[in-house]
């Protein structure tokens, strides 16, 4: 099974020579990079953002926005991780009794989820840096 994202992109919105853009905010809150929802300033890094809370939601099986007050999704993991992963873990995507190996690799994605949702794009990884990680998992998650 291969998955495909198709149309998730604000920075479709980018000419091939432009780095950023202001426009007016027109996104889903919960996945809009804190950039965008706050400025309208669109870039890459704002798809890299969507993507981070897209994995987060993933493997923890809970939406962006079903968080009350100040916490978020982004922040909830980001407490949890590494000691309480079971507690934030789709219990779908591990066994019952939390084998450290599965843990372990649930753990390495979640932290580049976390590194693709940082809150300054220029702290944000990129794209070709997180299939570089998810491909040195994936190695890992074989190896077992």
């Amino acid at each position: 099974m291969v998955a495909h994202l198709s149309d998730f992109g604000i920075s479709k919105l980018l000419g091939e020579d432009q780095g950023d853009l202001y426009t007016k905010t027109l996104a889903t809150l919960g996945y809009i990079a804190p950039e965008y929802g706050l400025e309208g300033r669109v870039s890459t890094k704002c798809d890299v953002y969507s993507y981070g809370v897209m994995l987060l939601e993933t493997f923890t099986r809970r939406k962006p926005n079903e968080f009350e007050g100040d916490l978020s999704l982004k922040q909830w993991v980001s407490y949890s991780l590494p000691e309480a992963i079971m507690d934030i873990v789709d219990s779908n995507l591990v066994t019952a009794t939390g084998n450290q190996k599965e843990l372990d690799v649930v753990a390495s994605i979640m932290k580049v989820a976390l590194d693709c949702c940082a809150e300054s794009p220029g702290r944000r990884t990129t794209m070709k840096d997180v299939v570089g990680m998810l491909q040195k998992i994936k190695i890992q998650l074989l190896a077992y």
